[in-house]
């Protein structure tokens, strides 16, 4: 039984502090590889039209979060994906990935220009090349600021205003 004595109720700090930075600090993937995501995913979908890109989606981000809560094989599938790239880069131009240029980055992208087939690659790199054009495009256009900005067209998409939301 309650007495007539008020409850305190506990307010919750919502201010953004000063190292929100941080929010985007990759908690599955290593910075090298989530800064590779990141430039792949600029290339695969960037912005155009007045709709945001993958960057700008922050596909990358999601799909750390994603990833991280998926089965080992597509774990594995990422992950040994991005390390190749970025080795390819190394040894290619002497730099990471993150750090090339759209036309050296676009040399390594090659796989993409294969045939579509049934089968999935066998090679590594062409295998997460694949999964990940697939994924970025995804979580972009499944983005809030994607749906927002108009992307999701209510002629095209069902239930328009559904999206996937940053988790803490």
């Amino acid at each position: 039984m309650q007495t007539s004595q008020t409850m305190e109720i506990q307010k919750l700090d919502m201010a953004v502090g000063e190292d929100a930075a941080e929010a985007a600090a990759p908690r599955f993937f290593s910075a090298a590889q989530f800064a590779t995501l990141q430039k792949l995913g600029g290339i695969l979908t960037p912005a155009r039209n007045g709709l945001p890109g993958a960057l700008e989606a922050q596909a990358a981000e999601f799909l750390d979060f994603l990833i991280g809560q998926s089965p080992a094989d597509r774990k594995q599938v990422y992950t040994k994906g991005l390390d190749a790239l970025q080795a390819a880069s190394v040894k290619k131009f002497g730099k990471g990935f993150a750090q090339l240029e759209q036309a050296q980055a676009a040399t390594l992208l090659s796989p993409l220009r294969q045939a579509w087939t049934y089968e999935p690659p066998a090679d590594p790199l062409a295998r997460f090349l694949w999964a990940a054009k697939t994924d970025v495009r995804n979580a972009t256009m499944q983005s809030k600021p994607y749906i927002t900005a108009g992307g999701g067209g209510a002629r095209r998409q069902g239930a328009t205003g559904l999206y996937w939301h940053e988790l803490d």
